[in-house]
């Protein structure tokens, strides 16, 4: 493009924006075609004008205060208020860290220079005077005080420069600016950053420098109980701030972070304020690149702003500011102008005291921008807000005349009807307007007016006469009908968008501007958690259908081909593929006979794997007393069957029925609804009423977990894993009677149970098995040893999340809570644990740690146990069994019942024998449960798979020293076991002869065996108390 046509193509530019000034394209390509020209002035204009229009980010902003600079004389005091009116215009439109910081070092200059000369008197409240610039370097730090990870950049910038000012400060105003000082150090240390530590140390040099050497211990203790909290709350966010960080700010990561703030009870308005303005400054970036999806995340977030601190109840003025700044973002988002019309409307002495424009100025602004004359969805709540509020104001002052606001309102939603049919030859398919002018004559008492809204729509909507109606206005209860509308909001539907636009249209006719609001809160709310289930059931779809492309029978075909290549063994002799066949080569196996002599080895079929989850149906609903005989008559048709099991709860009667095969299953599906003994029975897949669940606190256990999930139906059981490989698993399966309670629960994904503990629900499909399993928790974590005793586990967390994000750490502590010396940190990631072991030989605490990868079939070399006995004999000198344990006993059931007696390390049961073997912490709290001379009671809710409640007693679930039935516990060491030589089963001794009655071996013998049989436990516990 040669000048001429660039100086023409900018012509064009400039008469297109001066009819469509709010087309943020047309701007784009104005500034675009002025750089191209080499025309700096005119860039210059372009981004102004689009500054006048659209909130601006830093790339418009900072070449624009440049040109100011140099276009005034900073070293006068108008020159510098001159460029300060710049940034001020600068900082209202997105938040800018770097913006501010370079702010603040304009004023410490411009500050340093006026006082150097002169040009200002101290004390005084002049521009640029110490207080002055005080003021205004505290309002710029303000500005970034939420951002949890650079707002050290403005703050540290504010101390040194008050910390300067000490050192001039004498006499008697020097103890007061001290004490201002400290308080802004107190002030920092309670507010939520991640540089909290470098700011108590800062505080600590600060109090060694200026304040009584007596007092620095105290001080050091309060400043440490002051910032306790804020460094908590920051515990909280710290894996949302290194998922920002790890993805580059992603909008997705913002978006999570701004779900998690919206989450808490009573949030932080200021980190809550400014996780939205890192979000909005992040999207308008985006926006300004071209990214797809950054126009929508910026509506979507500047609607949650403003909504979130309309909940929490922000100060008016603040929330008047939001809206201001979000028009001016996103004019063309009609949703934003309609909650500002509605916020005023609310707030109308906002309008009264001047502080803000008149709604009907509002709309003919939002008009003015032509953004809605093509998009339906977004002119809609504008013509309903408008209208609505003139509805208003007509019905609460006149009670049904015909009036001017009647009038207006009418002639809006007329207006609007029309630009609607204008945009879109299929209008507005919900008749949202339509609708609004039909209630609005009623109240009016103009039912012929009514019906011919309907009438005039057929002419244009060939389906009009489905919301039509032409019946005159009826008497009503709004109350009892906004009660139903909000309670069938909250309910499971096939189809919630309905209802959802049946009660918005109902309140834009007949609510105020509050209940507009409340509806739309709720609203958004059910559809935010929609939309989580839907994206939860599509990332499950997607994995089904991925699991779907590689049919069985190719893989067990492949996997079969690969085996029996893998199994053929090496011909030494077999020439190489291009060498030629003769003499002293042996022939090819294709080229000899087939002997008949030699039969080909057939291996024996290897019995299938057992899939229970693929294979399990669960039928719910069963009649009092049916039987197996029944339900194997009900379901033969179907397939073979290899279990079923008849389950009678608190009140009702169900049961799962286990197939052979999978493929058995979609025939069973087809018996839901039928009957059995006259009764309809339901029959559905085991999985879809079965919920994967984790993250829960570590203190939650099988009563509290059924206590949280019992309320959205009939839980049938609990299932818990087993601990003895890995202490720390923390997951769950929870199996309701019926799908539509499990569906119900997955609202709790997510729902924060103590700070830090997210909860995970899931479905358990089968097909996604891989990703709940820990199978791999050992090669996502390394085991750090060489640690300092003066290390914590922040230390490790903030060394190690640089490799990845960091799911856990655990650290031994001694009785002083100090470390022992290792750590074992655990990733979310496999390669993230790799990229971890770079860390060793790092120095931390000036102690050189070393990483490795852990594992758990390494044993470890560490000394004998302080019991002076060897590992083995330590161990079961801790052990005890426990007997007679009901069938199906959970390990993980029974290790919760047991840890609520003493800590134990180990469970494991053996189904086979209904005992189970514990492993206690120290050998202490074996002996004393091994000795209690009472039977011991433990209350374990819903142990073993089909009870509802068992004890553990003596003879019920007891152990017993195998000579009779004197205790609950017996060390596993105390029973006699057979020594055989050399592994050969030693031959039963034979039977000795019977003594001879009287004779001296018959009496020693007596006496031995008596003395064998009549000491037991009991006896031992006379010796230990002193009886005989």
């Amino acid at each position: 493009m040669d000048e001429e046509q660039a100086l023409e193509a900018l012509s064009n530019v400039i008469t297109a924006l001066a009819e469509a000034p709010y087309d943020l394209a047309l701007h784009a390509q104005h500034i675009q075609l002025a750089a191209a020209a080499h025309m700096d002035d005119q860039v210059l204009a372009a981004r102004e004008t689009l500054a006048g229009y659209y909130a601006c980010a830093d790339d418009v902003w900072i070449p624009l205060i440049e040109a100011k600079r140099a276009s005034v004389d900073v070293d006068t005091v108008e020159g510098a208020l001159a460029v300060l009116e710049v940034y001020g215009r600068a900082e209202e439109d997105y938040l800018s860290i770097p913006l501010l910081k370079q702010h603040m070092d304009f004023l410490i200059d411009r500050h340093a220079d006026f006082a150097a000369s002169g040009g200002v008197a101290k004390g005084s409240e002049e521009p640029f005077s110490r207080e002055w610039t005080r003021g205004a370097l505290r309002a710029v730090v303000a500005r970034g005080t939420g951002h949890l990870t650079q707002s050290y950049l403005l703050w540290d910038a504010l101390r040194d420069w008050e910390v300067e000012g000490l050192a001039e400060i004498q006499g008697e105003e020097r103890p007061a600016a001290i004490v201002e000082v400290e308080d802004m150090f107190l002030a920092r240390l309670q507010q939520c950053h991640s540089t909290n530590d470098d700011t108590f140390n800062a505080y600590s040099s600060f109090t060694t420098n200026y304040k009584a050497s007596g007092a620095y211990e105290t001080l050091l203790v309060n400043a440490t109980k002051v910032r306790a909290g804020a460094k908590k709350a920051y515990g909280w966010r710290e894996p949302y701030e290194a998922a920002l960080e790890k993805s580059g700010n992603s909008l997705y990561a913002y978006q999570n972070y701004i779900a998690y703030e919206h989450r808490a009870k009573q949030p932080d308005l200021i980190i809550l304020s400014n996780i939205h303005e890192r979000a909005i400054a992040e999207a308008a970036k985006r926006r300004s690149a071209g990214e797809a999806g950054a126009e929508e995340a910026l509506r979507l977030w500047w609607a949650s702003y403003v909504d979130g601190m309309r909940r929490n109840d922000a100060p008016l003025e603040q929330q008047l500011s939001l809206y201001q700044r979000a028009v001016r973002s996103v004019p063309g988002n009609g949703d934003i102008w309609a909650k500002y019309m509605r916020f005023l409307e609310v707030n109308n002495e906002l309008v009264e005291d001047g502080s803000a424009q008149p709604i009907s100025a509002l709309y003919d602004k939002a008009i003015s921008t032509k953004l809605f004359e093509k998009d339906i969805e977004q002119m809609m709540p504008l013509f309903l807000a408008r209208s609505g509020f003139e509805r208003r104001i007509c019905v609460a002052a006149l009670a049904g005349e015909q009036s001017a606001e009647s009038a207006l309102a009418h002639g809006i939603l007329t207006d609007g009807i029309k630009t609607s049919r204008a945009a879109d030859k299929n209008g507005d398919t919900r008749f949202r307007l339509e609708r609004f002018l039909f209630t609005l004559y009623n109240e009016l008492g103009q039912p012929d007016d009514a019906a011919k809204v309907w009438s005039d729509a057929t002419k244009h909507y060939r389906n009009a006469y489905i919301p039509g109606s032409n019946t005159p206005a009826r008497s009503r209860n709004d109350a009892e009908a906004r009660r139903a509308f909000a309670r069938a909001a909250r309910a499971p539907l096939d189809w919630p968008e309905m209802l959802w636009e049946a009660w918005l249209a109902f309140e834009h006719s007949n609510g105020s501007a509050a209940d507009i609001q409340d509806a739309l809160d709720v609203v958004e709310r059910a559809r935010a958690q929609e939309a989580q289930k839907a994206g939860y059931q599509a990332m499950q779809v997607a994995a089904e259908q991925q699991a779907a492309q590689v049919p069985v029978a190719d893989a067990v075909a492949a996997a079969s081909e690969v085996s029996a290549a893998g199994d053929v063994a090496m011909d030494v002799d077999a020439p190489a593929p291009d060498a030629p066949s003769g003499s002293g080569v042996k022939r090819k196996a294709e080229d000899a006979p087939a002997e008949e002599s030699k039969k080909a080895k057939i291996e024996p079929p290897q019995p299938l794997k057992r899939d229970r989850e693929n294979c399990t149906v669960f039928v719910g609903e069963l009649p009092s007393g049916t039987t197996d005989d029944e339900l194997t008559q009900l379901f033969k048709d179907c397939g073979a069957i290899r279990e079923i099991k008849i389950t009678q709860l608190p009140n009702m009667l169900v049961a799962t029925v286990e197939f052979a095969a999978r493929d058995s299953v979609p025939a069973a599906l087809t018996k839901d609804k039928k009957r059995v003994r006259g009764q309809e029975i339901a029959v559905h897949l085991a999985w879809e009423s079965t919920l994967y669940v984790t993250n829960f606190p570590e203190s939650m256990d099988d009563e509290a977990l059924r206590k949280l999930f019992a309320q959205y139906g009939h839980i049938f059981d609990v299932r818990w894993p087993s601990k003895k490989f890995k202490s720390t698993r923390r997951f769950c399966y929870v199996q309701y009677t019926a799908p539509t309670a499990a569906k119900l629960a997955l609202e709790l994904h997510g729902r924060e149970l103590e700070p830090g503990h997210s909860l995970n629900v899931y479905v358990s499909n089968p097909e996604r098995r891989k990703e709940r399993t820990d199978a791999d928790a050992n090669a996502r974590e390394v085991y750090v040893a060489g640690l300092s005793r003066f290390a914590t586990k922040e230390d490790l967390e903030k060394l190690f999340r640089t490799y990845g994000p960091v799911k856990e750490v655990r650290m031994a502590l001694d009785d002083g809570g100090l470390s022992k010396g290792f750590a074992f940190v655990e990733f979310e990631e496999e390669k993230d644990a790799t990229k971890a072991l770079g860390a060793n030989n790092y120095e931390l605490k000036k102690r050189r740690i070393a990483v490795t990868l852990s594992d758990t079939r390494v044993r470890s070399r560490k000394r004998e146990p302080d019991s002076g006995l060897g590992k083995k004999a330590d161990a079961r000198s801790r052990t005890l069994r426990i007997r007679d344990l009901p069938p199906g006993t959970q390990e993980g059931l029974l290790q919760q019942a047991v840890e609520r007696l003493a800590p134990v390390r180990r469970v494991e049961v053996r189904g086979a024998t209904n005992e189970a073997r514990v492993e206690f912490a120290n050998a202490a709290d074996a002996a004393r449960l091994l000795l209690l001379p009472d039977p011991l009671e433990l209350a374990a809710p819903s142990l073993g798979s089909r009870r509802a409640r068992t004890l553990l007693r003596q003879g019920a679930a007891g152990v017993s020293t195998g000579g009779g039935e004197g205790g609950l516990f017996i060390p596993r060491s105390a029973a006699t076991r057979p020594r055989a030589g050399l592994g050969k089963a030693r031959a039963p001794a034979a039977a000795a002869a019977a003594p001879i009655a009287g004779s001296p071996t018959s009496a020693s013998g007596e006496k031995a065996q008596a003395s064998a049989q009549g000491k037991g436990q009991d006896d031992f516990r006379k010796m230990l108390l002193g009886g005989k």
